[in-house]
């Protein structure tokens, strides 16, 4: 099979088209042909050296796929020719960046039909993400004021959906580029980051979930009602924030995301329900996967890149 891997650290220029042997499942695994491959900004990060996750050079990045089971040896959950998606094994090597991914069959979930391979591999990172902050951390019901940072991106798009799905009102921040998408999204106000200082323009919110970090979690605290969640993907380990929203009497919640059935499943029923969509920015060909790493690193996004295999 054909793989992306890289021999050293770098730009992304370092990403080379290889064969590699076929993985094996192992029991309760499945072996999926790989259609799409969703791109996320942590991978950028991984093969440019600025995080150790993976260690040194080679590996195969990637975590988000979409595809069909061609092999189930070991496991009743899934069987050869269903479509799937997931996020397997994260935070450990996939190797997604596959044409075939050998992944934990509880790691993944039935493509829900409304989507293409393409939108099923751009869900499941952000997805989580998004679900496990706002519904399993932060608890985020009925009427609650909820404050997500990025709206636009990856996370954030995903998030407001998600949100608005529980009956939240949705506060999001966002460049006047994006208005016009967020609120298609269910976003009920916006906020121009780049005119407007949020902290000063919003209040009495019950959650803020922030994919951002540096300056604009620390001053979220400031816009929160008294016990209200800040959720954090970004500075889950800074022990100075977490001290400080203790100080104030609010709740501090950090996300690492994790492969989680209950998630997917939630997920695809809002999906099937009309309730969630997910925006793909830009589509590139297996073999154009540094112009892919270039896009990603440029930013701006609307939504994901996706990689089609």
């Amino acid at each position: 099979m054909r793989v992306i891997t890289q021999h050293s650290l770098g730009g992304p220029e370092v990403l080379t088209v290889e064969d590699a042997p076929e993985p094996r499942p192992l029991p309760t695994e499945v072996l999926v042909r790989v259609a799409a491959i969703g791109l996320n900004p942590l991978e950028a990060r991984l093969r440019a050296g600025e995080m150790p996750l993976l260690g040194q050079p080679p590996f195969v990045l990637g975590w988000d796929i979409s595809g069909v089971v061609e092999a189930a040896p070991g496991t009743w959950r899934l069987r050869p020719g269903d479509e799937v998606f997931g996020m397997p094994l994260f935070p450990r090597a996939a190797g997604a960046y596959a044409e075939l991914v050998a992944a934990p069959a509880l790691h993944l979930a039935h493509k829900p039909a409304v989507l293409s391979h393409v939108e099923a591999a751009a869900l499941p990172v952000v997805g989580l993400t998004a679900w496990q902050g706002l519904v399993d951390l932060a608890g985020v019901s009925a009427g609650d004021r909820v404050l997500v940072h990025g709206g636009g991106g990856g996370v954030g798009h995903v998030a407001i959906q998600i949100a608005k799905a529980f009956s939240a009102h949705v506060i999001t921040t966002a460049g006047r580029d994006k208005r016009e998408f967020v609120e298609a999204l269910g976003a009920d106000e916006v906020i121009d980051h780049r005119e407007v200082d949020f902290a000063g323009a919003v209040t009495d919110v019950d959650v803020v979930l922030d994919t951002l970090g540096g300056d604009t979690v620390r001053r979220s605290l400031a816009v929160l009602r008294p016990g209200g969640h800040l959720v954090t993907a970004t500075s889950e380990d800074d022990p100075e924030l977490v001290a400080a929203a203790g100080a104030a009497g609010l709740r501090f919640s950090g996300i690492a995301v994790d492969p989680d059935p209950v998630g997917l499943r939630g997920l695809v029923d809002l999906v099937e329900r009309g309730a969630l969509r997910v925006h793909v920015d830009r589509v590139f060909p297996f073999e154009q996967v540094a112009d892919a790493h270039r896009a990603l690193e440029a930013g701006h996004l609307r939504g994901k890149l996706v990689l089609t295999v």
